[in-house]
């Protein structure tokens, strides 16, 4: 009873009372805090600093989850007081300098919670020493009688204090810094809207490198492939031309050389557009793609395949791309002997998760360097956030590596 009482009543006579000094060393230098946050915006940032580690105290005392953080400060020129006192971060946060005002009696319930019974415990032996000037429960004592009668009576009003009042005090204290300095709905609608600038931002900037480097494999591969194939093709039909009449075997002889070129042309034409936007897609559809990528694997795939409805054409290249370039470092570099895909719709997003057996140990850093080729795992993350889907990665050394994919279908 006694350990439960000290587990609940500590923490709670400790968060008070350290958020009460904290309070006052605050308030002792508000002057300086209201000086220099008028001549300079950067004392207002740390006041909001000092606002959002309240909430974090406050939470982390009550065992819920962090607050969303209050805005920054408004940016404004150094002693612009009028656009101090109009920022409403400002506003909220200068109310953490007046909280140690409304936090006397909180304290006065910690203090005495914490030497109520330490107290007693010294006047019940002490007493004879200066009889009268002991007091218990406010008495004073000057005979055993009273010590033994009003010496227990202060040390159970004290573990009262301790085990329940001082705990319903430090939370009424951190629900109301909680409620006063939490942001409004425009304020965290404005932050959800910052962060998602900020994510389309690099997503973007991904996006933009991603396709770069798509445009110069695709230009890398036409000139180093098709077209030298074409050269070579239109030299031999020349050379067949000029010979035809003086050597009609060795011309028929260029010609046919000319019609394989032709075709090798012709094959590595369509490997470069396979891989802009695989014809098998338009096909066969999202499914009987995969399932031809999963045939095609040299190690087992158990390919599961749930209702998929309508996708956006987006969407499936980068399904097909991810589970091809997955299949790709699992044969290369895992090691495994088994690997799962399973590919489903989830209301508005399409869910795909590819897991191998392998021996582990995939990071996304550790292919940097593929990312000027536009492949590998960078190149995934990459087709992904193109899209505005997210992909994660698991790969603990050992294994299993596990690649799940979320891609919005609207």
């Amino acid at each position: 009873m006694l350990t439960k009482i000290l587990r609940r009543g500590w923490p709670a006579c400790k968060y008070l009372l350290t958020r009460f000094f904290m309070g006052v060393s605050l308030l002792a230098v508000m002057p300086i805090i209201v000086l220099f946050g008028w001549a300079s915006p950067d004392i207002t940032s740390t006041l909001v600093r000092l606002a959002n580690r309240e909430q974090l105290e406050a939470s982390n005392y009550l065992g819920l989850p962090e607050q969303p953080a209050l805005p920054s400060a408004a940016p404004r020129r150094a002693g612009n007081v009028v656009a101090l006192f109009r920022d409403q971060a400002f506003r909220r946060s200068i109310r953490v300098l007046l909280m140690p005002i409304v936090m006397i009696p909180e304290l006065f319930v910690a203090v005495i919670a914490l030497v109520a019974v330490p107290a007693a415990l010294a006047s019940m032996v002490l007493w004879p020493l200066d009889p009268g000037n002991f007091n218990l429960v406010a008495v004073p004592i000057d005979s055993w009688w009273k010590s033994l009668l009003f010496g227990p009576l202060q040390i159970l009003l004290g573990l009262g204090l301790l085990g329940w009042a001082a705990p319903a005090v430090a939370g009424f204290h951190a629900r109301a810094v909680r409620r006063r300095l939490a942001p409004s709905a425009a304020e965290l609608e404005a932050a959800r809207l910052s962060e998602r600038v900020e994510e389309l931002t690099r997503t973007r900037a991904g996006a933009v490198d991603s396709h770069g480097a798509e445009l110069r494999r695709i230009e890398r591969d036409l000139h180093d492939g098709t077209q030298a194939q074409l050269v070579s093709l239109a030299m031999r039909i020349g050379i067949a031309k000029q010979t035809m009449a003086a050597d009609p075997e060795k011309a028929a002889k260029l010609l046919d050389d000319a019609r394989d070129g032709a075709e090798q042309a012709m094959t590595e034409l369509r490997g470069v557009l396979r891989t802009m936007y695989p014809p098998i897609l338009a096909d066969r559809g999202l499914a009987g793609a995969v399932s031809a990528l999963c045939a095609r694997s040299p190690i087992p795939v158990e390919l599961r395949i749930g209702e998929l409805g309508t996708v956006p054409a987006s969407v499936e290249a980068a399904a097909y791309f991810v589970v091809a370039e997955s299949l790709t470092n699992v044969t290369k570099h895992s090691a495994a002997g088994h690997v799962d895909v399973l590919l489903e719709r989830r209301g508005s997003q399409l869910y795909l998760a590819i897991t191998d057996d392998g021996i582990g140990g995939a990071r996304i850093s550790e292919q940097a360097d593929l990312l000027g080729r536009g492949s590998g795992l960078h190149g995934m993350v990459h087709r992904v956030e193109a899209i505005d889907g997210q992909m994660e990665l698991q790969s603990p050394i050992g294994g299993p590596t596990t690649v799940e994919v979320i891609l919005p279908c609207e």
